[in-house]
């Protein structure tokens, strides 16, 4: 759909693009949810870490190539249902909306552990929603405003987790770290597989928590400037970070102090460099990642909107929904998805100290399901365009694709056998029955008419 036919202003530029894919990518899964991980792999959970981070790769080159050929509102709902079906494109836009939803919830719920951090006795859900009532007004101005404040939420991220290797590359070269900082302490502390295999293997699931967010790309092709150059250069930058702000960053830290004396609770970012004695550094990476964590809560509320506006102009969503007002903002969309992550305020206030392991394991089944209807739409795209020049071509199509299909599985069983994590699983069927009844009982769709013209 056209910037004229959609009302999406295209005031997105690369710089924001470029800082929102980062955005994406550096949040709670790496401050917060990669305790978890320490704990149950220790450094083997770099491993984990690049194997995920590769797989995600290669998901995001399947969707960039679908975003550059056709830069529109909605991103892989309108390819699932242009070239899948009605139902894939129900299915995939409302889980995805369901999705950052959760995501939402779980990272208001990280930035009460922040500050908790400082101030313990300030209660989550309090912090909760004041950062609801502030970043939902930011996104209801305009698309630059959003644009700019991540721009800037995820230049802070990136600045921090640079000076972060720095600093801590410069305590190991230098002796200055202690006696215990040493490369050493990657290997030497029970090895670096200090529970086995199964230790990293059952922690790939939350590990995987991690990279979602990075198709956020695709949800910003209607509003950038220059999709097809800016897309896919954003895309191909994915691996690099994942280079640099995970293996580069948790190769540093591990290296500071042995793994296993590590504090509970928190961020081992933060409590690695407490340890040490570096309290100032520490203060300032408890800064980071709180913005880190209302850096992808700002992105969770753009992606939910823009989702709802692309489900409403399919005919899959509430015509309502599909508004916009004078500067080009999906203001009924936006309010809609506010007040469903409005609950999130309501959970922490009834469960404080599990809701953020329950949230956490809703959104990797969700995930799942995003990542893999992304994959099998991607196959179904390639199909259509059979002997056509692509502007941005995936990665080793097919056979990537079944890859990706295949570790959603691994990660679904996974979830099965661990606890407190399964009930996510066995909630998905349930939820993609309630989809499919949704689906089923809504009226005829009468999507968008021009929508509707370039239907197969």
């Amino acid at each position: 759909m056209s910037e004229a036919h959609t009302g999406l202003q295209r005031e997105l530029k690369n710089r924001h693009i470029q800082l929102i894919a980062l955005g994406g990518a550096v949040g709670t899964g790496l401050f917060l949810g990669s305790a978890s991980v320490l704990k149950s792999a220790g450094p083997s959970m770099i491993l984990g870490y690049a194997i995920a981070g590769f797989i995600a790769f290669l998901i995001m080159r399947q969707l960039g190539e679908m975003v550059a050929e056709e830069p529109v509102a909605g991103s892989f709902s309108h390819f699932a249902y242009r070239y899948w079906g009605r139902f894939p494109g129900f299915l995939s836009g409302w889980n995805y909306w369901v999705l950052y939803v959760l995501v939402s919830m779980a990272e208001l719920t990280a930035v009460g552990a922040y500050v908790q951090y400082w101030w313990p006795h300030v209660p989550a859900w309090l912090t909760a929603l004041v950062c609801f009532v502030c970043i939902n007004g930011i996104n209801l101005a305009n698309v630059k405003s959003y644009g700019e404040t991540e721009f800037w939420f995820a230049l802070i991220k990136v600045a921090a987790v640079i000076g972060m290797i720095a600093f801590g590359g410069y305590l190991l070269l230098s002796g200055t770290g202690g006696p215990q900082a040493s490369v050493s302490n990657l290997w030497n502390d029970g090895g670096f597989f200090p529970h086995g295999v199964k230790g990293l293997f059952m922690m790939m699931a939350v590990i995987m928590f991690s990279f979602g967010g990075l198709e956020l790309i695709g949800m910003t092709a209607a509003e950038a400037a220059d999709p097809q150059k800016t897309i896919p250069k954003a895309v191909n930058q994915v691996i690099y970070r994942i280079l640099i702000f995970y293996i580069g960053s948790l190769v540093v830290l591990l290296s500071l102090y042995p793994w296993s004396k590590v504090a509970a609770g928190g961020s081992p970012f933060v409590m690695i460099f407490e340890q040490i004695g570096a309290g100032f550094t520490a203060h300032a990476l408890n800064f980071v990642v709180l913005t880190a964590a209302l850096s992808v809560y700002n992105s969770c509320v753009y992606a939910t909107s823009r989702m709802l506006f692309g489900l409403a102009k399919q005919g899959n969503a509430p015509k309502a929904l599909g508004s916009l007002d004078k500067r080009g903002v999906p203001v009924n969309a936006t309010l809609f998805s506010a007040v469903a992550t409005f609950a999130c305020v309501i959970l922490n206030y009834l469960l404080p100290g599990e809701a953020l392991g329950l949230l956490m394991s809703l959104v990797v089944a969700a995930l799942v399901t995003n990542w893999a209807m992304i994959s099998l739409t991607h196959m179904k795209f390639r199909r259509a365009k059979a002997g056509q020049k692509l502007v941005f071509p995936s990665l080793w199509h097919p056979v990537s694709n079944w890859v990706c299909l295949a570790f959603m599985v691994m990660i679904l069983g996974i979830l099965l056998f661990t606890p407190g994590m399964e009930v996510s699983v066995y909630a998905l069927p349930i939820w993609l029955g309630v989809l499919w009844l949704g689906f089923r009982m809504k009226r005829a769709p009468q999507p968008d008419a021009e929508l509707a013209r370039q239907l197969p």
